[in-house]
């Protein structure tokens, strides 16, 4: 038992390594799409895959398992050490565990990165927002100002509009009540 906890950490330390190491150089990937696939389906250059970096789970699971079961077959062969399947099984959980950790910390990192940048472009839509918003409440202010000058002269008097349907009476006040009878 001390055995397999032993050889699952170690095991999850090399997922952690193998996913980190294709998380920023995926040549042996590039390699071997360029060798297995034609010209027209081989993976752009800014293409990341690797065999473990943005697979799902399924590929990560038959690449991982494929790795150690040819170590472990290398090892029976080459070694007199007991092959058990306890020991196979948990270093491939182990390395699993391990890819998904630091696809955690990996993806982690690129959001707060990425998070930052939109932050910056976040500020700068809300200052262009804030100019536009500005420029218009001058231009309406302006308008405003250009209606109240059309209705009232500087004597602070009414002018005479169009639509207003009220004219101003022409008569003095005295000759208006005189019309009226009162004087």
């Amino acid at each position: 038992m001390i055995l397999e906890l032993i050889l699952f950490t170690f095991s999850a330390l090399f997922g952690i390594l193998m996913y980190w190491r294709e998380s920023k150089n995926n040549k042996l990937y590039r390699t071997i799409n360029r060798i297995t696939h034609a010209e027209n389906l081989q993976m752009k250059s800014t293409d990341r895959k690797g065999f473990l970096y943005q697979q799902p789970f399924l590929i990560r699971l038959v690449v991982i398992a494929a790795l150690f079961t040819i170590v472990a077959a290398l090892l029976k062969v080459l070694t007199p050490i007991p092959f058990r399947f306890e020991l196979l099984a948990s270093n491939i959980v182990g390395a699993l565990v391990g890819t998904y950790f630091a696809s955690l910390v990996v993806f982690t990192n690129d959001k707060i990165e990425g998070g930052q940048d939109s932050i910056d472009e976040s500020i700068e839509k809300g200052k262009g927002f804030l100019n536009d918003l500005k420029d218009d409440v001058k231009e309406k202010a302006k308008d405003l100002k250009e209606t109240i000058e059309d209705k009232f002269d500087r004597d602070n008097n009414v002018k005479e509009t169009k639509t207003s349907k009220k004219e101003t009476p022409k008569k003095s006040g005295r000759d208006r009540l005189k019309d009226k009878g009162l004087l």
